[in-house]
């Protein structure tokens, strides 16, 4: 509550005495009058009072002013807000106080009597002109004022229409801006001095607030071993130091006890003179060593036998050529250490002439022989070898050379079988196409083409007889019309039926139809290419086809849609030199192969799902299991890489069978097998079971090594291909001759 206004006084009463005060310019005493005093120059003057009591020199008030003061004073304590004394009192008090100055006091009081009352408080918890106390600020938040001053005044905020852009001006333009803090209890913003920022920056740095405070002075030892005439202190001794203690009792008891129990036993001095042992003291269980787990006992003097008896049997003794020989040989390599000698009586024994070298070599045994236990692990190598199934339990597979079809002149370079498992077709570089018959090794067509065949590779579509040819910068789709022939009139009337679309889409490659001459040898379409082709291979359903082509730039790989003769360039550019690829056989993933890496493709999202590590150095070829979880790569470097996609990116098992570079890879449709061709001339072929559990790892267990083809011009196996139903495998070979094995 604020102090209620004082009342007026009177003009008709009389004047009061006034106070002899001093004039703050002059430094003269002057007349105040009392009516101007304020309640701080009424305590100031309170206190010149009590001075002036204590003072010799002031003259004594008798006892009862010295109540009625005492009695004004706690008035005025316990009610200040209440109006003042009434002026008998107060004039009392003026005309005493006035006596008690003196001329000697008043050049002590001058200066001194009209200052603040608060320039000297040692307090600086709180401002001077806020008094609002210890409270939060945010609660004057709201309100335009921060607190009240001494007279229950509104201390009002300053005014801030500074906005952030002003802060920001003000920020580069001030350049005391970095030492102007704001002060919340009242509101205004101040400017730190040199000092204070210097302080700020030695508290920073964790230093001390005062320069002259030296943090490493000597320290001062109060206490010292030295005796002293005076004690450090006279403080008289406890009780307890007179009185025994009972804890110390207790303790004292408990030692007591724990050495009559044997608990505790006296100290003893220790014995320093050396200790000697027996080193093989093995029967003495007392002894050091004997009850020692790991001791090894002495190694044991082999006993005597007939041939050191003193008259051994007559087979013992040696005869004079066994006595040269005995004595020519290295004493390592005798196998007796003596030549048997017979007596007639053990008197007639002379002494042993060895004796004293027989002892000082045992005891070199003893000494030199090594005493540490070495842990032996007893392992049959037999055990090191897993545990793998006989070949006989895993049959069938191909075993045995059955046929060779003859009649290319040149490097078979590659072959493929027709779904139904018939009919079989083959490239060469003598720039031939043949098509045989698988039973008897007949060839039944066979066609000429401009240039090296690379790739051929039959449609799996059971349903269309179609094959893909690579001719240098070709790829002929040739109907060879074996068979059946609705299957053949059926695909000729599914390429014939192709009605070209009216607007015409830009494309990477020329389809066009074949004419005369090549139409009536089979071929249907020709796709030309600006680069030479090196790989094509079908999708399992046998519209799609993927050709590659090494040295094409940004443009190695193309899909081709056989039903609306379009083509299309998967990727914007390649990621490295592109060796083959693959379609999934399942899933809409397409394999692409590398030098070093595998990258799987998802083709209906259009991304990279993921990225194989070979650890090859260069990749020839590659297949997939028929289920998709797994594949096979070969490398130049004579390594078989086998990947579990589910697992790793990383091959599950590495296989160095062959002693060159494989040429081609492949897997069965049906059986747990898988087969590799190298240029060391042989076909490996190996049991490859993959399980349903996905917990289980999968079985590769090497089978049969195939031969039969010849190295030409350091070539073996050029390609290698399963039968779609039966165990039998096609091998074609650098020899001119495609072999199968059953």
């Amino acid at each position: 509550m604020r102090t209620p206004a004082r009342p007026k006084r009177k003009e008709a009463e009389p004047e009061e005495q006034q106070l002899p005060g001093f004039d703050l310019l002059d430094g003269k005493v002057s007349n105040v009058k009392s009516e101007d005093l304020t309640d701080s120059e009424e305590s100031l003057i309170s206190g010149l009072e009590d001075s002036a009591n204590d003072s010799s020199d002031a003259t004594s008030l008798s006892d009862d002013d010295k109540k009625k003061d005492a009695g004004e004073e706690e008035n005025a304590g316990s009610n200040r807000q209440k109006p003042k004394a009434s002026k008998s009192s107060r004039q009392k008090k003026l005309s005493k106080v006035a006596k008690t100055f003196s001329s000697s006091k008043m050049s002590a009081v001058q200066g001194t009597f009209m200052e603040n009352e608060y320039k000297h408080d040692s307090s600086d918890e709180e401002d001077i002109r806020n008094t609002v106390g210890n409270i939060p600020i945010e609660w004057y938040q709201d309100y335009p004022h921060i607190g009240y001053d001494l007279d229950g005044k509104k201390i009002y905020k300053p005014i801030r229409n500074k906005d952030e852009l002003d802060e920001f001006l003000d920020k580069m333009e001030n350049p005391d801006y970095w030492r102007t803090v704001h002060d919340k209890k009242t509101g205004a913003d101040l400017q730190l001095t040199d000092e204070q920022v210097e302080l700020v920056h030695r508290l920073q740095k964790g230093q001390f607030g005062d320069v002259n405070f030296n943090p490493y002075e000597p320290a001062i030892d109060f206490f010292t071993h030295e005796t002293r005439i005076h004690p450090v202190t006279n403080r008289p001794a406890d009780k307890r130091s007179f009185i025994p203690s009972l804890i110390e009792k207790k303790k004292v008891a408990n030692l007591v006890h724990a050495i009559k129990m044997g608990w505790i036993k006296p100290w003893k001095p220790k014995d320093d003179s050396p200790h000697f042992y027996d080193l093989w003291a093995k029967e003495d269980p007392n002894a050091v060593l004997g009850r020692h787990k790991m001791h090894v006992p002495a190694p044991k003097i082999q006993l005597p036998g007939h041939e050191e008896s003193y008259n051994p049997p007559p087979e013992y003794l040696l005869t004079e050529e066994e006595k040269l020989a005995w004595q020519e040989q290295e004493p390592e390599e005798r196998r007796l250490n003596i030549i048997p000698q017979k007596y007639q009586c053990l008197r007639a024994v002379p002494a042993y002439s060895r004796f004293i070298h027989e002892r000082f070599e045992r005891c070199l045994d003893l000494y030199l022989c090594p005493r540490k236990r070495k842990m032996k692990v007893s392992v049959d190598p037999e055990d090191l070898i897993p545990k793998l199934p006989k070949p006989k339990d895993l049959q069938p597979f191909p075993s045995t050379q059955a046929l060779v079809y003859r009649g290319h002149t040149g490097l078979v370079l590659c072959i493929s079988v027709s779904p139904s498992g018939q009919w079989l077709v083959s490239g060469s570089d003598d720039c031939t196409v043949r098509f045989w018959e698988v039973s008897t090794a007949r060839c039944m067509k066979y066609l000429d083409m401009e240039g090296v065949v690379k790739s051929v590779a039959w449609n799996p579509n059971p349903t269309l007889c179609l094959v893909a040819v690579c001719v240098e910068r070709s790829v002929l789709l040739v109907n060879p019309c074996l068979g059946d022939k609705l299957i053949s009139s059926s695909t000729d009337q599914m390429i014939s039926g192709f009605v070209e679309p009216e607007e015409q889409h830009l494309q990477p490659v020329i389809w066009h139809s074949a004419e005369r001459d090549a139409h009536s040898k089979g071929v249907r379409l020709i796709v030309t290419h600006e680069k030479a082709v090196k790989q094509v291979t079908w999708h399992g359903k046998g519209d799609y086809f993927a050709s590659v082509l090494p040295d094409n730039g940004k443009m190695q790989v193309l899909i081709h849609q056989v039903t609306k003769q379009r083509s299309q360039n998967p990727f914007r550019r390649s990621k490295g030199f592109v060796q083959c690829v693959l379609f999934h056989p399942v899933r809409p993933f397409f394999f692409v192969a590398t030098q070093r890496y595998v990258r799987v493709y998802n083709l209906l999202k259009q991304e990279l799902t993921k990225k194989l590590r070979t650890n090859c150095k260069w990749v020839s070829s590659m297949a997939i299991h028929p289920r998709g979880d797994n594949m096979i790569c070969g490398s130049y470097d004579s390594k078989l890489a086998w990947f579990d996609l589910d697992l790793s990116t990383k091959p599950y098992k590495m296989l160095r069978h062959h002693k060159k570079a494989l040429r081609a890879v492949a897997f069965h449709k049906h059986y747990p097998l898988f087969a590799s061709g190298s240029d060391d001339g042989s076909t490996i072929v190996c049991h490859g079971m993959v399980y349903n559990d996905l917990l289980q790892n999968p079985l590769i267990v090497p089978v049969k090594v195939l031969k039969g083809h010849d190295i030409t011009r350091d070539l073996g196996v050029l390609d290698v291909i399963f039968h779609p139903t039966q165990p039998w495998l096609f091998s074609s070979g650098a020899d001119s001759t495609i072999r199968l094995f059953s």
